[in-house]
């Protein structure tokens, strides 16, 4: 069993309690193969093999996140829980803040880094960890720029991986083949993860510790801020939609737990924690978005980083670290022009 003892997963099967204190599992038990509600931890199968590597085996399955699977048969035995929002703002974000507290104290540093764009997600890991911090991007970038302003207010030292051309022509085929897939937006966010973590491996580090999570659960994204009126969410309110990214957690997962293994470093993600979902989960609306802001709870929560990280705004890491900008300056390079279907991924199948 990968990512929690046996004792607490066969306890969550038997009272089918999708959060019973964990970073999330995966793996064999009793005969059974399990994988948590929400896929933070990875098992495949084929036919009786089975291995938390789907380069180890031949044609590799997934088993679905919050499902066991028994002689090839997945059954469905946690669902993620519908709460409903504390009712005390105040309380919400006590609720928040304690459980990210627990959440990143309990992480063991050992030989860990972490993945610091300087927005609020990755600082409340970093301000709570004894650990050296590592931001990625090109030259001018807004990751690079946030990242450095934000480690200068909370008095810490920036290790900074810069990109050029050649490293990213290099790193592509390598990502798609590592995460299984091609296409150029899943390529383009892992392809930092991958390069921040292979320097981050380089250096001798085996961990590396990541905000995931957060934008999922505390209301990150535009596409929620904008519910019920944005076409990319079917949710009427700002808490269904924040539920219903939630759900596309265990696709996103999959393939960010791919590329940083690929490049040899063991991904930590506190944030994701059991106890952070459920106080996110509890969240009313106006914690999650208010007046424009996002992750709003988080924020306000996070009261151990100086107020300039805390409220920092920030980009998406492959827009942020000008992964994606510069993928497409390589693919137009190449002779991929704009006009053409899916240039960036006709650039990529022939790296391939």
């Amino acid at each position: 069993m990968r990512g929690a003892p046996a004792e607490i997963v066969r306890a969550a099967r038997e009272a089918a309690d999708p959060l019973p204190g964990s970073y999330g599992f995966a793996g064999e038990l009793d005969g059974a193969l399990v994988r948590d509600v929400l896929g933070r931890e990875l098992v495949y199968s084929d036919g009786d093999a089975w291995s938390h590597d789907p380069s180890e085996l031949e044609t590799p399955s997934l088993v679905p996140a919050g499902h066991a699977r028994t002689a090839g048969r997945d059954e469905r035995v946690w669902q993620l829980p519908a709460f409903d929002p504390t009712e005390s703002h105040a309380d919400a974000v006590t609720a928040v803040r304690e459980a990210v507290i627990d959440a990143v104290d309990g992480v063991e540093p050992s030989e860990m880094a972490v993945a610091f764009s300087g927005g609020v997600d990755s600082a409340a890991v970093a301000g709570r960890l004894d650990a050296p911090l590592y931001v990625v991007g090109f030259e001018g970038s807004h990751d690079i720029a946030a990242a450095r302003a934000s480690a200068e207010a909370m008095g810490r030292e920036l290790r900074v991986v810069e990109l050029d051309h050649e490293t990213l022509e290099r790193a592509v085929p390598e990502v798609a083949r590592a995460i299984g897939r091609s296409n150029p937006m899943d390529v383009q966010i892992a392809l930092p993860l991958y390069l921040v973590a292979e320097r981050v491996a380089a250096d001798g580090y085996d961990a590396l510790a990541v905000g995931q999570g957060a934008d999922e659960l505390f209301g990150g994204y535009a596409k929620v801020a904008k519910a019920p009126d944005d076409p990319r969410v079917e949710a009427d309110s700002v808490r269904g939609a924040v539920r219903e990214v939630v759900g596309s957690l265990p696709k996103q997962l999959e393939r960010d737990l791919r590329a940083l293994r690929a490049a040899g470093v063991e991904p930590v993600a506190p944030l994701l924690h059991d106890a952070v979902v459920e106080a996110a989960l509890r969240l009313p609306e106006e914690l999650l978005v208010a007046d424009g802001e996002r992750k709003r709870a988080l924020r306000l929560a996070a009261d151990w980083l100086p107020d300039e990280v805390r409220f920092r705004e920030k980009k998406a890491v492959q827009y942020g670290t000008y992964v994606s900008r510069e993928l497409d300056r390589l693919a137009r390079q190449a002779g991929y022009k704009r006009r053409m279907d899916d240039h960036v991924g006709q650039y990529i199948d022939s790296l391939l």
